[in-house]
């Protein structure tokens, strides 16, 4: 595990990328991205008194709901960078958290927004413990990776099918369902392989329902320009969105 730093109300890592989370280019992947945001989130939660330990004492958890990302410029193989996060409190039903992922220069490579919610860890419905919400607010003012939240996605009708994906026990994290980063790998692999010879610009994703073990999620697809949108369906029902601009 690598260690997390404290700078005021920011955590930090100082990571190298292996070859293992990037791409055919020797480029960081969104995925990989994203499993190192939620990584750096869950420890600094957990320093913060609001992370997994704290929340599965009330039988809650933390839960991705919405997530914008903006790649500014490559991160490869072997690159050292500083993967900086920061809780920004509470707005609606979100708990906002904000990232940002810059190079040995200081200039900023990657920088993301994210929505999360708790559920409650038995009957899976949305959680507000009121023992937290001390906690759960910013101590004092903070900035922006990017400056409006994660967007609600509306898509495109009449989208094409792109196959299905059981979702497998290599899909599965500590809450019993297909983790978060499982979703952009589904929907990137439903996109044409010459679509990965040209670097991602944004990403924005939804997390309409969780899946499990053993659920067939339905996908489709659609492109626009370029603008790719991919949706994962359970029964019917949209259980994540994506929208990829290359």
């Amino acid at each position: 595990m690598v260690s997390v730093n404290r700078e005021g109300y920011k955590f930090y890592q100082d990571i190298c990328i292996p070859c293992y989370q990037t791409d055919k280019h020797a480029l960081l992947r969104p995925a990989a991205f994203m499993d190192l945001a939620q990584e750096i989130a869950c420890q600094a939660a957990q320093q913060l008194g609001f992370g997994y330990d704290a929340l599965h004492a009330h039988h809650t958890a933390w839960v991705l709901s919405r997530l914008h990302i903006r790649f500014s410029g490559p991160v490869r193989w072997w690159d050292t960078v500083r993967l900086y996060t920061w809780h920004k409190g509470l707005k609606g039903l979100f708990f906002l958290r904000d990232f940002s992922l810059l190079d040995q220069t200081g200039a900023c490579r990657i920088c993301a927004t994210s929505s999360w919610v708790m559920i409650d860890e038995l009957t899976r419905h949305l959680a507000r413990p009121n023992e937290l919400s001390p906690l759960l607010a910013p101590s004092c003012e903070v900035e922006d990776a990017l400056e409006e939240p994660a967007p609600k996605l509306s898509m495109p009708p009449a989208m094409e099918p792109a196959g299905e994906h059981r979702v497998a026990c290599s899909d599965l994290d500590f809450v019993g369902h297909a983790n978060n980063a499982r979703y952009m790998l589904w929907a990137m692999d439903c996109l044409p392989p010459e679509e990965m010879d040209r670097p991602v610009k944004e990403v924005f994703i939804n997390f309409h329902k969780e899946t499990k073990l053993g659920e067939s999620v339905q996908l489709f697809r659609l492109q626009d320009g370029n603008t790719w949108y991919v949706e994962g369906r359970l029964d019917g029902k949209a259980c994540f969105s994506v929208k990829m601009e290359f």
